[in-house]
């Protein structure tokens, strides 16, 4: 599985990566966590704001940083 944070560097992006980082671990996820900042990369999930959160290329979640809850489910439906 293959995880992807799209965002600029902004605090609400790194909050998501240390979200989704912990869920990973703490559930003994087996994933790839890769956050990016290419704006062309970022672009071709079609989103204005980010952050914006990519499980096995699609797009679940964007503009708000989801709970752990959310994480895993947004996980479990897209394993």
């Amino acid at each position: 599985m293959i995880i992807k944070i799209l965002g600029s560097g902004c605090s609400r992006c790194e909050k998501l990566f240390k979200k989704v980082n912990s869920v990973v671990k703490s559930n003994i996820i087996n994933a790839e966590v890769i956050k990016t900042e290419d704006i062309k990369e970022i672009a071709k999930y079609g989103i204005m704001m980010t952050p914006g959160l990519v499980i096995n290329e699609k797009l679940v979640c964007s503009i708000n940083v989801p709970s752990e809850k959310d994480i895993l489910k947004y996980i479990n439906e897209n394993s």
